[in-house]
């Protein structure tokens, strides 16, 4: 098939290109090269089932393919924060340019979501049919109000026009890849360990995430491809096993046998105490569930971090 990766330069979408291209599959990227980077991808550039085209997704435009895969939209606090107006854009405008884009062509959609559309959440896991808890003027909105408004206009296209939408709620990703400054948890530690500095916890370090690897994900994303089009989700996709803050500190000083000390900082605003997703429809629809338990896929993400940061200093 010849697959349109929006977000193709990010971390996900870079990875999933990549095992896109290893199932046979020609991939359009398009990527605007915010938050995206090029060297992410420079091994593709060079491949034929690969064009990468560098257009913001705001703006209309025109590309024959056979599916959509929409993942553009900076999804790190530090990045989406940076230009909350233009975050917003993107999540809403991308969605409805894409989605016009699907309609005329007649080709099935996937809109990459997120945990985030249940903000703060009062129940624990989160399953799909939670409506969230997400507070619609904070410095998060632009990204998590962005995001329920694509789920929004997706399921509206699917039941005004038919378009064959598939909406999955990602959760927190990681993995070889990500970028030094992104802000995000485990990039945070890993940076800080190496440099022997004070890991920052916000907070008291209570408050939990699930961290699911990348392959992991990616093999997910890539069973949506040729599915049944009437599954349209929304679909969790994340690992359940749940850990506190403080534990993933603990845990990457260990691997990597830093001096690093743990110290408390102010929690920022709208913060969520709690992320676990209930990933049981994608068990029964997918038949997918994470492989890679935490210290593995740690000690591949710190592996990777070692040797770019090693690679920068040459």
């Amino acid at each position: 098939m010849r697959i349109l990766v929006t977000g193709a330069a990010g971390f996900v979408g870079s990875h999933l290109c990549r095992a896109l291209i290893k199932d046979k599959h020609e991939v359009i990227g398009i990527d605007n090269l915010y938050t995206g980077n090029k060297n992410r991808i420079l091994d593709l550039i060079s491949n034929p089932k690969f064009e990468l085209r560098i257009h913001d997704v705001t703006l209309p435009f025109f590309v024959k393919a056979d599916a959509i895969m929409n993942l553009a939209c900076p999804a790190s606090p530090i990045h989406y924060q940076k230009d909350p107006i233009q975050t917003t854009r993107t999540s809403v405008l991308g969605a409805l340019n894409l989605l016009e884009l699907a309609r005329k062509l007649d080709i099935p959609i996937l809109q990459a979501s997120t945990s985030e559309v249940y903000g703060d959440p009062i129940i624990t896991p989160q399953e799909e049919t939670y409506w969230g808890n997400v507070n619609p003027i904070g410095i998060r909105s632009c990204y998590d109000e962005g995001k329920r408004v694509a789920e929004t206009l997706f399921f509206d296209y699917y039941r005004q026009y038919k378009t064959k939408i598939q909406v999955v709620r990602i959760f927190n990703t990681y993995g070889p890849g990500m970028d030094f400054n992104d802000g995000r948890v485990i990039s945070n530690f890993i940076i800080q360990s190496l440099r022997n500095e004070n890991i920052t916890v916000y907070g008291d370090g209570s408050q939990t995430r699930s961290f699911c690897y990348i392959t992991d994900l990616v093999s997910a994303l890539i069973k949506f491809i040729g599915l049944d089009e009437k599954i349209t989700g929304p679909i969790n996709l994340g690992n359940p096993i749940e850990f506190s803050i403080v534990e993933i500190a603990e845990k990457i000083i260990k691997l990597m046998n830093s001096r690093s000390k743990i110290i408390h900082e102010p929690l920022p605003l709208d913060d969520p105490r709690q992320r676990r997703p209930d990933i049981t429809r994608a068990k029964k629809l997918l038949a997918w569930e994470p492989q890679i338990q935490i210290n593995e896929g740690l000690d591949r993400t710190i592996a990777d971090f070692k040797a770019r940061v090693l690679a920068n200093q040459h």
